[in-house]
């Protein structure tokens, strides 16, 4: 007898970031800008929270739903910031990164059979979370044409009628799209009109640059059927701390925490401890944080109209998606990358629709960024 995968595991392909990550590795003087992270550490005041707790032995497991103090801060956090109205203690589940959050909704929420919308190109977790818990998946490829962001045409031609809920991120990634209020609303319609499930990855909504964030659970008839993740990897820019939240009516909630509380059992302390003093006193650290991404972006989006690449103006998250000169991105990013030092991720890493497309991430240093986009167009020369 030996060890094999799974049919569904043995089904799922390897992640086709990590192949570029793994080269860049063996080489030197290498700038990346195919990390979906920020280049920032953690506001100091957190990991001095941090720390304290672990000072103090505050070294305990929390209630599986996460310390009620942080529910109570994410609620009002979320309420002011982006006008959604959830019970810290029966609509929020503390969660060990979006991530989790995302994969008990899948398993809590969904049977093996039904059927999940997914918007791509897409975060690279979204297909093989859905695989892995036995739900078949119905691409819902967006289009350059409509800057990537989802409409009704696409919804509509891709048959997202027939699925049982939708999964999106908007900010984006891979592409930076965002949606406006009246692009979400067409979005909601659809929604309601065939009954589907909603689960919105909000974990970019503080890096929209160029208009308000819009979660869709804030339109009419949509809170009911709507879980909203989000966290504190990317506008706090506290990956390694691996804490989440999902929002979302009682009844969704208990049936995620029901996996929750025999899988996690409760997300981690230290990391919870460091969220509440975020939330408390770091709020001026993702302004800044925001600033010095527009700058980025603004910068790169230059820089690649200069170069003749056709790239729209994304407006969010810390990524451009332009395309790419070749027929074969992932030929031009394996090229550039070993005659130049600079490594991008094609977009056919992040499913259908990012075909055609690099993804470049501009959060890293701006020194760094103008030498990149520096070796980018000698490349292209």
């Amino acid at each position: 007898m030996t060890f094999e995968p799974a049919d569904r595991v043995d089904s799922v392909p390897p992640s086709g970031i990590r192949r570029f990550f793994e080269l860049a590795e063996e080489m030197d003087d290498i700038i990346s800008l195919g990390v979906g992270e920020p280049d920032f550490s953690a506001p100091w005041a957190a990991r001095e929270a941090a720390i304290a707790s672990l000072e103090r032995g505050q070294t305990s497991y929390t209630a599986n739903r996460g310390k009620r103090a942080l529910r109570e801060r994410i609620a009002d956090y979320e309420a002011a910031t982006h006008n959604l109205q959830y019970d810290p203690d029966e609509e929020i589940l503390v969660t060990a990164g979006a991530s989790e959050g995302l994969d008990l909704a899948f398993r809590a929420l969904l049977n093996p059979g039904d059927s999940i919308a997914i918007a791509q190109p897409c975060y690279v977790s979204y297909v093989p979370g859905a695989t892995f818990a036995g739900i078949d998946v119905i691409d819902v490829p967006t289009r350059a044409e409509d800057e990537f962001k989802l409409t009704r045409e696409v919804l509509e031609s891709s048959d997202a009628a027939e699925a049982d809920a939708l999964v999106y991120c908007y900010p984006n990634n891979p592409t930076g799209a965002t949606m406006t209020a009246e692009e979400m609303a067409s979005v909601a319609a659809f929604c309601r009109e065939n009954d589907l499930l909603v689960f919105a990855d909000e974990i970019y909504a503080d890096l929209t640059y160029e208009h308000d964030h819009t979660s869709i659970a804030t339109l009419p008839g949509m809170r009911e059927r709507t879980v909203v993740f989000n966290g504190f990897s990317k506008a706090f820019a506290m990956t390694g701390f691996r804490l989440g939240y999902a929002m979302a009516p009682p009844e969704a909630i208990e049936a995620m925490n029901r996996i929750h509380q025999y899988s996690m059992l409760s997300a981690p302390t230290t990391a919870q401890h460091a969220a509440m003093e975020a939330l408390d006193n770091c709020r001026d650290e993702v302004t800044e944080m925001a600033a010095q991404y527009d700058r980025r972006r603004k910068y790169v989006l230059t820089r690649f109209e200069e170069m003749g690449l056709d790239c729209f103006p994304a407006a969010g998250a810390f990524y451009a998606f332009p395309e790419c000169p070749w027929d074969d991105a992932g030929e031009f990013a394996e090229s550039l990358l070993q005659e130049k030092r600079v490594a991008v991720v094609p977009g056919t890493a992040f499913g259908e629709g990012g075909s055609g497309h690099l993804r470049v991430s501009y959060a890293t240093g701006l020194d760094d960024l103008k030498e990149a986009m520096a070796r980018i167009e000698s490349f292209l020369n």
